[in-house]
């Protein structure tokens, strides 16, 4: 199960209190309380591992090691150790107390998400000429703390939509073998897939949207945020379906209701299925759709060449 939205708490670690203490040794009378080490910082990395939010599904809390106390030698306390999580590109990260989000996009791209607590100082730091003595020392800071959410938009070049049963995964899997489940009922596929094609070109699966998505219906908006990351758009229509005007209006209807900007990518109509139906029935289906776009190709998984076709399309797209 792929978990693409999670919220957990962080809290990087406090810093070490300062210490107070004095030498003993006749000659260096004095205070020798050192600094407190500073808590460790919370750091969240992009790893290419789209499923690497299972880990906080049962685990909530992460908190980073605390700093030491200081040393009576004058010596500062031991940082404490950072904390890195793990997280897939294309997670959106939200600092709930302050609303403040990051993006991780690449592999291996760090950011700081909450620092750890300054060490507090220790009596040494407070001898001066009037205060030869001094048994001040501070309390170290605390390390920030806060509730974030982390949501996944998948990061693909291209994104295979449309209604339940319009052939999205058996055509992921014949052009990356995938291996996505494929089934004869709906909603067989309940999370995006992805597969790579030659030359590295990434392409998403998208799981069945409805009428009624865009407002929460079925899986609603859990799946129409992947599809905002995608460069072009593969429109599949089942040629099974009695009316494909229909089922063309109906996703992009709520591809603009969920976001208007959606409308505007590239969008190609890829007629599925066609080993199932008549060559003049195909053709006359072929005529409608063409009046609303006339980007389309015919595709079947039983038809190598229709396969290549549709690779060598996507091939050109992508050498724009």
């Amino acid at each position: 199960m792929l978990i693409d939205e999670v919220k957990i708490r962080v809290k990087a670690g406090n810093g070490g209190d300062g210490a107070c203490s004095f030498s003993k040794v006749k000659m260096e009378l004095g205070p020798t309380g050192g600094r407190g080490g500073n808590g460790g910082n919370i750091f969240f990395e992009g790893v290419s591992d789209i499923t690497a939010l299972k880990r906080f599904r049962n685990q909530k809390d992460f908190e980073a090691e605390k700093g030491q106390r200081g040393k009576n030698d004058r010596s500062d306390g031991k940082n404490g150790k950072d904390l890195t999580l793990l997280v897939p590109t294309g997670t959106v990260i939200v600092k709930e107390n302050t609303g403040e989000s990051f993006e991780i996009t690449e592999v291996g791209q760090r950011v700081l998400v909450a620092k750890g607590g300054i060490g507090g100082r220790g009596n040494f730091y407070f001898r001066s000429p009037s205060n030869t003595s001094p048994e001040e020392w501070e309390e170290g800071k605390p390390g920030e703390e806060f509730e974030t959410i982390m949501e996944l938009c998948l990061i693909a070049d291209a994104g295979f939509i449309g209604l339940p049963s319009a052939g999205k995964s058996s055509l992921l899997n014949e052009l990356t073998k995938a291996n996505v489940k494929v089934g004869e009922y709906h909603f067989t596929t309940l999370e995006p897939n992805l597969g790579a094609l030659s030359g590295g070109i990434i392409l998403a699966d998208i799981p069945g949207l409805i009428e009624g998505a865009s407002g929460g219906r079925g899986l609603g908006t859990k799946f129409l945020r992947h599809i905002k990351r995608t460069k072009v758009l593969f429109h599949c229509l089942s040629l099974e379906s009695e009316n494909l005007g229909k089922d063309y209006a109906i996703i992009r209807r709520e591809l603009g209701e969920y976001d208007e900007d959606m409308l505007k990518k590239e969008e190609i109509i890829l007629l599925t299925k066609s080993d199932l139906i008549s060559p003049k029935e195909l053709d006359e289906k072929k005529k409608l759709l063409k009046k609303i776009n006339p980007d389309i190709l015919v595709v079947s998984i039983h038809d190598w060449d229709s396969l290549e076709e549709l690779k060598k399309k996507i091939l050109k797209i992508f050498k724009k």
